[in-house]
């Protein structure tokens, strides 16, 4: 489609909700631990010595499954990462004769978690002769529970697990009210949300104070994980207190008030991919690429003209100081911290990972190129079809350029075998890009869009199919959960690259949490104010 040099410039579009943090990380200080910080670190050692006994002592695969899901669950596995990943491997090569429903599928769903392939077929024992799920297991609240949560990690094409979660669901919601604590508050999370869907550090505070009500429940184990938490929230306080301080002279340097100021939720979206401490760099650097996508978005959407658009993509695509030249002033000033900010990534990386900021440049460049053409779009109010408004709105998502820059900070993990299939924007990073997209639209098509916001993908299915917004939501929303199945299925066939697949999958997964009742908390951060103080505020009680 061939567009005018001289289309109508919109009228600016409203301004944002305000953040409700403001300075608070940068004058913010913890409360004083009852112990002193590194006498916290030594008894957290300790106890992980204790716990890995345990661990080790395990002499049963019932026993071991139960652990390893304890320990998920309390978001202490990756203390123990490597013990965990070899028990799993020998549970995954020996044959599985239980028949308890929940025994069953707890293994099922931590070795699919893990990249292991189990065949649904597993559940067969539970079905009756016409492949329907057998009435007797509808009494048991804790293997429903386990088979509603192990279900969702299907893959495309298994509608007996389709069916596994119909069945599951439908019998739970029927004992909902009679169920006692804990299981009652599991239930009623699952059935909000999947636990495959959960964020970790979410379901972990859930469970901390659930935890010791459980009849096997271990005081060292519990201790570690409330000891874990607290030190974690100090790193990430200091972590978010750095980054503010980053953010607001940024801010105030490049002068664009008219973008969203929301650094804490950019950091909160990094700490979802990795809130482990040795990925500290790595959380900072994604953070901060966070950060650069909302602020080249509202230029994009809000600010620039479509001349100005088209200045700034070239210069962008140009990548050099020269081509402030090419800029309105009130962008220069912008282009240049652009370049300096990637710039200052490469500085912070040792001499053999400095290439993998070309890869996140490359990624910000596809990135813009997708920008003006929305762009394009909107200042001819010209409404695409639907494919073609998914494949260039999902990549506007943010979500392609965040995944190929959470791997920039990494350690070993971001080999540039890594890196290549990140940029490619196949399989897990493009059904993450689908479902940030789309989740993001049906919450903005709830709340109505703002005045210079290109044609949604709900209006664009809408105009094309002449259906309602219900019906529109409707399909959407199984076209997200064909981005799930997408996600789950590259666990297993790219098996080399699991490490990688399972970060891209934690994008994927805290969308759920950003977009949660169709609204977008991300964008109007009120909504997220509560978690965040828990995760960055509040430490655990003893």
């Amino acid at each position: 489609m061939a567009y005018s040099q001289h289309a109508t410039v919109p009228n600016t579009a409203p301004v944002f909700h305000p953040t409700v943090w403001g300075d608070f990380f940068i004058d913010y200080s913890p409360e004083i631990l009852q112990m002193s910080e590194e006498l916290v670190t030594d008894r957290s050692n300790q106890l992980k010595e204790k716990v890995l006994g345990i661990l080790e002592a395990c002499s049963t695969i019932v026993d071991q499954l139960n652990l390893v899901d304890t320990l998920q669950h309390l978001s202490i596995d990756h203390h123990f990462n490597e013990q965990i990943v070899s028990i799993l491997r020998n549970i995954h090569a020996s044959e599985s004769n239980s028949s308890n429903l929940h025994e069953v599928a707890l293994r099922f769903r931590l070795l699919r978690q893990h990249g292991l392939w189990v065949s649904p077929d597993v559940f067969n024992k539970f079905k009756d002769e016409d492949g329907a799920f057998n009435v007797h297991i509808s009494n048991d609240p804790r293997g429903l529970l386990s088979l509603y949560n192990a279900s969702y990690l299907l893959t495309h094409g298994e509608t007996g697990l389709e069916e596994g979660i119909l069945f599951a669901r439908q019998h739970l919601e029927s004992m909902e009210s009679d169920l006692k604590p804990p299981l009652a508050e599991q239930v009623r999370r699952s059935l909000q949300l999947p636990l495959p869907k959960t964020l970790k550090r979410v379901e972990a505070l859930h469970y901390m104070s659930e935890y010791k009500d459980e009849p096997m429940h271990n005081s060292s184990i519990l201790e570690l994980a409330k000891l874990d938490f607290n030190l974690l929230q100090r790193l990430h306080w200091k972590e978010l207190k750095a980054l503010s301080r980053w953010w607001r002279d940024l801010y105030k340097e490049v002068g664009l008030a008219y973008s969203r100021d929301s650094v804490v939720e950019c950091y909160l979206w990094s700490y979802t991919a990795y809130y482990e401490q040795e990925y500290s760099r790595a959380r900072i650097i994604l953070a901060k690429i966070v950060a650069i996508i909302i602020m080249t978005d509202d230029t994009y959407d809000v600010r620039a003209s479509l001349m100005e658009c088209r200045q700034l993509n070239e210069a962008i695509q140009r990548w050099e100081e020269s081509a402030i030249s090419l800029l309105p002033e009130y962008l220069k000033k912008f282009y240049l911290k652009l370049i300096s900010t990637f710039q200052d990534f490469e500085n912070e990386l040792k001499q053999d990972e400095k290439y993998r900021v070309s890869f996140s440049i490359k990624a910000f460049q596809v990135l813009s190129i997708n920008y003006l053409q929305e762009a394009e779009w909107s200042h001819h109010n010209y409404k695409p079809r639907f494919n073609d408004q998914v494949e260039v709105s999902s990549i506007c998502s943010g979500a392609p350029l965040a995944c190929v820059g959470l791997f920039v900070g990494m350690g070993d993990t971001a080999t540039k075998e890594v890196l290549e299939w990140a940029l490619g924007c196949m399989d897990a990073v493009k059904a993450s890009a689908v479902v940030t997209r789309l989740m993001n639209d049906i919450a903005s098509f709830k709340r109505g869009k703002n005045k210079n916001d290109v044609a949604s993908s709900v209006e664009c299915y809408i105009s094309e199919h002449g259906v309602t917004g219900d019906v529109a939501i409707a399909k959407i929303g199984s076209i997200i959960e064909d981005a799930w199945k997408t996600t789950n299925q590259a666990r297993f066939e790219l098996a080399e690259l699991f490490p990688a697949v399972q970060r891209v999958a934690n994008v994927s997964i805290s969308m759920w949490f950003m977009y949660a009742n169709q609204k977008d908390a991300f964008t109007f951060s009120n909504g997220l104010d509560g978690t965040i103080r828990c995760m960055f505020v509040n430490p655990i009680r003893f």
